[in-house]
């Protein structure tokens, strides 16, 4: 019986790794670092800084929720960049009155605009931080806090316990606090280093199973070889919001409110087969002799989401050839050196960066022009279809392999040979 139940236990802890683990971004994580910059007469005052190291997962508005639990009774005097939820019970303290007595405090970042003396570096962004991937000067947020009756020295300092890091939702599990090496720092002219006084870092990783029990968008698969559209998997990203959409010619999207985001970030969806937020089309649209030519497309069907951040991670053998790409900005992930079959796409700042709510204007298109390897090339056997797609870092659900587009039975593999195609073409005007 007993080892019935270690075994157990053992494929539990194995699967819960085995779910926080991405093969596309094996090294994915969010770094939290603790820096004492300095002690006080009951404490020390930290900087706090949140490093998001994932490659093509950013956190999204209404941004990140960062809590922990107090190893003993300590206090927050003060906070910079920052603010706790909730102050709790601080009704014994006279005169100064801390931030936040509560054990387990909640912090969330500011919003752009406070007032200077408010603001620290890295801070102000709503909680939004973007992917490393896509721009690592944004993929930083930090604040300073000052903690009371706590140690005020480093062996009398005890480290913060059960952090949780929502990022808006859940799917982040943190580990312990850990001590490390302290953090160097260089002055302004570059001239003199300084190093914290004690620096520990805690290390949160990101499982889709524990975010949601079904996808969050769905791929949609056409090319210029067959006429049949292959579509989204019906019920892709779950129906228990079948009851809740709204149709496309329905009065009720001009209604005042009704694209207003709620504080729990629950969807309100165009009514679909599918029922994604997302949609991710894939269209083989040209095959030229050395070349052939994708057009992609996402479409937002949640009214009540802009994303202001974006990317589409696509894992492709033929990736490591592209050539162009149109109206997106493109970036090779190589999450094996060895292998470069995975690209990220986001769009272009002040461009299409921002994909709009449901609608009309809800969408963003692009193509890609990739050199064909002619020993590996082939439109046969779906090859020409992606093997994984990820929007804002959630895995895309794929149609079945059997429903892909196939190419005709007479037809050969090289549909199109573009210089022949042209001097067809000018020979039938010349005899018409």
């Amino acid at each position: 019986m007993r080892l019935v139940i270690s075994a157990a236990v053992c494929v539990l802890v194995l699967f819960s790794y085995a779910a926080a683990y991405d093969p596309l971004d094996p090294n994915g994580n969010v770094t939290i670092k603790w820096d004492v910059v300095s002690w006080t007469p009951d404490g020390y005052v930290a900087v706090v800084t949140m490093s998001n190291f994932q490659m093509f997962r950013h956190i999204m508005n209404p941004g990140w929720t960062l809590s922990w639990t107090w190893a003993k009774k300590e206090v927050i005097w003060s906070m910079v960049g920052a603010q706790t939820t909730e102050q709790g019970d601080c009704s014994k303290f006279k005169g100064n009155v801390p931030h936040c007595c509560k054990k387990t405090p909640t912090v969330v970042d500011l919003l752009p605009g406070v007032p200077y003396n408010q603001q620290f570096s890295n801070c102000c962004k709503g909680g939004v931080v973007a992917a490393w991937g896509q721009d690592p000067s944004a993929a930083v947020s930090s604040f300073q806090v000052s903690i009371g009756l706590a140690g005020t020295s480093n062996k009398t300092v005890k480290l913060p316990k059960n952090f949780t890091l929502l990022g808006p939702g859940p799917g982040y599990t943190c580990g312990p606090a850990k001590v490390v090496p302290s953090t160097v720092f260089l002055t302004a002219d570059k001239r003199r280093k300084t190093q914290a006084l004690m620096t520990w870092n805690v290390t949160c990783t990101y499982s889709q199973f524990l975010a949601r029990k079904n996808p969050g968008c769905c791929v949609s698969l056409s090319s210029f070889y067959n006429e049949t559209i292959t579509p989204c998997p019906s019920c892709a990203c779950g129906c228990q919001n079948k009851r809740n959409c709204i149709k496309s010619d329905s009065k009720r999207i001009n209604m005042v409110g009704i694209h207003t985001p709620k504080k729990d970030n629950e969807p309100l969806l165009q009514c679909t087969h599918h029922m994604c937020p997302i949609r991710v089309h894939w269209h083989v649209k040209l095959n030229y002799m050395d070349y052939w030519r994708v057009k992609v497309a996402v479409t937002n069907f949640n009214y009540r989401m802009n994303y202001s951040l974006w990317t589409l991670a696509v894992q492709h053998p033929n990736l490591n050839n592209v050539t162009q790409v149109f109206s997106f900005d493109y970036k090779p992930i190589l999450p094996y050196e060895s292998i470069n079959d995975t690209g990220m796409f986001y769009g272009m700042k002040y461009f299409n960066d921002l994909l709009m709510e449901a609608g009309p204007t809800g969408n963003v298109q692009s193509e890609i022009l990739l050199q064909k390897d002619k020993d590996t090339f082939t439109l046969k056997q779906g090859w020409a279809f992606p093997r994984k797609v990820y929007f804002n870092g959630e895995e895309c659900m794929l149609p079945p392999p059997d429903t892909y587009p196939i190419l005709p039975n007479s037809a050969p593999v090289n549909l199109l040979n573009f210089p022949v195609f042209i001097l067809t073409m000018l020979v039938m005007l010349a005899v018409w």
